[in-house]
């Protein structure tokens, strides 16, 4: 018996002839809209982040598994599946070929989405938050796949930094040992997701759009690998960080007290994040992804405009 070979990605119309003209694109993950904001408010969350991708001057591309095919920019009724469906799986690198062979759909995370976007031709992808190494990863080995799948994936990722549910230092040392590109935006402190500073800084920093996409060119020349653009929230729309402290520990101690394990963390952190912090931290989330959406944008405008390789 002959194996079939594993599904390509379907791209949408737009998205097919954006990158078929050379126009500038951006990748855009499911998982948040699946998992990361509660329904109904992920579903109007999807159109404000595909509207600042094209505020931003490129076309949004966002991507999912529907039946076991990864789509490469949805339709409206595509993202109306994807934001309803309170049983879609959560689909990291090593879960695509389970929905493939099974004809499965799912969201994908950070890994998933960068190695589909990268796949069809896409240079640019934003997020929210990275994953990374979990605290007490010294005894559970719990770390994210993002942070290896971006050490083979060349593309930029925009985000705020990563999870603040997250070992901060020790992910930025993991990304170190991986030789993942990393630079802040008009700033070297790291951001920490709900607010501007994580308490941990970095090495180097872009100034402008032109300045970030001319990194990941050289980077792109030189080796495989993604570059991380961490783009802090300014300090007025940042979550208040006693209130962040404080949401933060309750949730985690809650999570361990529940016996969540894995990947299910986030998704459970994040839900009593949002109903111990009033929704304060959803209005920030939302509004974090909406930045990186429109400064994504301006970046994969700014690669458009360099000479390809």
């Amino acid at each position: 018996m002959t194996a079939s070979p594993p599904p390509l990605p379907v791209l949408s119309p737009e998205v097919a002839g954006a990158l078929g003209a050379g126009r500038p694109v951006v990748a855009l993950e499911s998982t948040l809209l699946a998992h990361g904001l509660p329904r109904p408010d992920n579903r109007a969350a999807a159109d404000e982040v595909e509207a600042a991708v094209r505020a931003g001057g490129a076309v949004p591309a966002t991507i999912a598994v529907l039946d076991g095919v990864p789509h490469v920019g949805l339709t409206a009724d595509q993202v109306d599946r994807v934001c309803a469906d309170p049983d879609l799986a959560k689909l990291g690198v090593r879960d695509l070929p389970i929905a493939a062979a099974l004809g499965m759909s799912g969201a994908t995370t950070v890994s998933s989405t960068a190695l589909l976007a990268a796949a069809a031709g896409i240079g640019v992808f934003a997020t929210g938050g990275l994953g990374g190494v979990h605290r007490h990863a010294t005894d559970t080995f719990d770390e994210s796949a993002d942070l290896t799948a971006l050490s083979r994936t060349s593309l930029v990722v925009v985000c705020a930094g990563v999870k603040s549910i997250l070992d901060v230092p020790a992910t930025l040392e993991r990304l170190e040992s991986l030789s993942v590109t990393v630079v802040g935006y008009g700033t070297t402190t790291f951001p920490g997701f709900y607010v501007a500073d994580s308490g941990s800084s970095v090495d180097w920093a872009v100034d402008d759009p032109a300045q970030a996409a001319a990194v990941f060119a050289a980077r792109r020349r030189l080796a495989p690998g993604a570059v991380v653009v961490a783009n802090p929230l300014p300090a007025d729309e940042q979550l208040d960080p006693a209130l962040h402290d404080r949401v933060i520990t309750d949730a985690l101690a809650a999570a361990d007290a529940a016996g969540v394990r894995g990947k299910e963390v986030t998704p459970f952190v994040l839900d009593h994040l949002h109903r111990a912090s009033d929704g304060a931290t959803l209005a920030v989330n939302v509004r974090l992804v909406l930045r990186n959406a429109e400064l994504a944008g301006r970046i994969a405008a700014a690669l458009a405009d360099l000479p390809r390789p």
